[in-house]
């Protein structure tokens, strides 16, 4: 016969203050690091941790929810990942799911409205260009307007920029070495760097991969621009771009002008994937703390423990809400 005391969750085996310990270990450390400082089993800290956290998330409420970030990162080497939806307003994590197809937003949709979420109240996205994100976004976020990351956009334009030196250094021996000057934004160069880059951006040096650089530099001013006069500036910048004589450049345009709508997005919300890079992070160096995962479950475990901001026992308060509730 098993009886119910105040200090420990029924069925667990550990006082609610012992729980709250390994949470607040959990949240900053392996699993495995955990299980060796607690001298228990990492089977059963998993258990601890996975309880508290589905637990919490069941009583989540969404209900806030209009803006909404998204983005996969990798579960392990090769095409294997996670997508991850925050909520931009709250800046946390709200869902996170196996793969990066446009059903992961099917289930994100169907897991909002689970938690008192609806999603025809979404109002806007922000994401990269995957074709996944984009289907899925217009068909299980229907009223939402489609804003593409503006980084996203930038890292895609210096590909298209080393793509030209790659091809121009077979001929151009003086761009040997030089990735990162050409890749990195002013700013970021030593000064030692932006004097070699100054040299090689003379007129005179007749680089193709110069040219290139400044058509970067000209469409990172497009986020400068007045919201009225930015539509214009765009389609000035695409028009010289493509006579621009370098392919990569106008393969971009390519890009650009078939995501029109979700760029010029960007000067009516400013909306970008800076939260969901820095969740990113996060979890990738938790990932490499603990050398991977068994399963893709346990990390998005980890994503939800990190940056879900779920309101989870501490050493303080070890019973909150949603334990006192049932």
């Amino acid at each position: 016969m098993q009886v119910s005391v105040p200090w420990a969750r029924p069925g667990s085996g550990f006082t609610l203050l012992f729980e709250a310990l390994v949470l607040t270990f959990a949240a900053a450390m392996p699993i495995a690091k955990v299980a060796a400082m607690t001298r228990e089993h990492d089977t059963r800290i998993w258990r601890v941790v996975e309880h508290h956290v589905h637990a919490a998330r069941d009583q989540l409420d969404c209900s806030g929810v209009r803006r909404v970030g998204m983005d996969e990162t990798s579960a392990r080497k090769g095409q294997d990942y996670i997508s991850i939806f925050a909520d931009i307003d709250a800046r946390r994590v709200v869902f996170a799911t196996e793969g990066r197809s446009a059903e992961t937003v099917g289930r994100f949709a169907a897991d909002l409205a689970g938690h008192g979420g609806d999603p025809d109240k979404v109002t806007d996205t922000s994401s990269d260009m995957s074709t996944a994100f984009i289907s899925g976004i217009k068909t299980h976020l229907p009223h939402a307007t489609m804003t593409f990351d503006r980084f996203h956009l930038a890292a895609k334009l210096s590909e298209a920029i080393d793509t030209v030196r790659r091809t121009e250094v077979t001929t151009r021996p003086e761009l040997k070495h030089t990735r990162w000057l050409w890749l990195k934004n002013w700013a970021n160069l030593s000064a030692k760097q932006q004097g070699e880059l100054h040299q090689l951006m003379r007129p005179s040096a007749q680089l193709a991969t110069a040219r290139a650089l400044r058509w970067r530099e000209d469409f990172q001013a497009f986020y400068d621009q007045d919201p009225s006069y930015a539509p214009e500036y765009l389609r000035r910048w695409c028009y010289g771009a493509k006579r621009s004589l370098l392919q990569p450049v106008k393969d971009f345009v390519t890009l650009v002008e078939k995501h029109w709508d979700g760029i010029i997005a960007w000067h009516q919300n400013h909306l970008n994937n800076g939260l969901l890079e820095g969740i990113n992070s996060l979890v990738q160096a938790a990932k490499a703390r603990a050398r991977g995962y068994r399963n893709k479950n346990k990390m998005i475990t980890i994503v939800y423990l990190t940056a879900a901001k779920l309101q989870l026992p501490t050493l303080t308060n070890p019973t909150p809400a949603y334990m006192t509730s049932r």
